[in-house]
């Protein structure tokens, strides 16, 4: 199973506050205890609201907002990709994080969907597409 765990934003992170290099030291070492343990696949922080942009839709028509985005508490401040057996594990390795921010912070995991989980609706035209798309995003990696 895949997971996805948010590092919730706060407002240092979306002032632009750059990590301590103690806290990059240490966010680093958990990165690579991560990799070597077969668990991350992916993960990166994310610059501020302030330089994002977000797309509304309503039927056929889409409105941008330029950032920064009120409710920081809402916003995400960077991510890991993870694979894990199951949510309790995910759990179990998102403990040993060190505190990701200055004072407080948050983390929140979310299961990915495979293929599978979209049971008949995911055609087998539909299947051998995405499998396409997948080959073609790891061949240009």
């Amino acid at each position: 199973m895949r997971f996805m765990v948010i590092i919730k934003a706060n407002n240092d992170s979306e002032a632009g506050v750059i990590p301590s290099e103690k806290l990059l030291t240490e966010m680093t070492r958990y990165n690579e205890e991560l990799v070597s343990n077969g668990i991350m696949l992916a993960g990166e922080g994310l610059q501020s609201s302030a330089k994002g942009k977000r797309l509304n839709f309503s039927g056929s028509k889409v409105t941008v907002t330029d950032g920064p985005f009120a409710e920081t508490k809402e916003l995400v401040a960077g991510f890991w990709i993870w694979k894990c057996k199951s949510m309790d594990e995910a759990v179990e390795w998102a403990k040993k994080c060190p505190n990701p921010m200055p004072g407080e912070s948050e983390l929140e995991i979310r299961q990915v969907f495979e293929a599978e989980d979209f049971g008949e609706a995911l055609t087998p035209e539909l299947r051998k597409k995405e499998e396409k798309m997948r080959q073609k995003i790891e061949e240009k990696k």
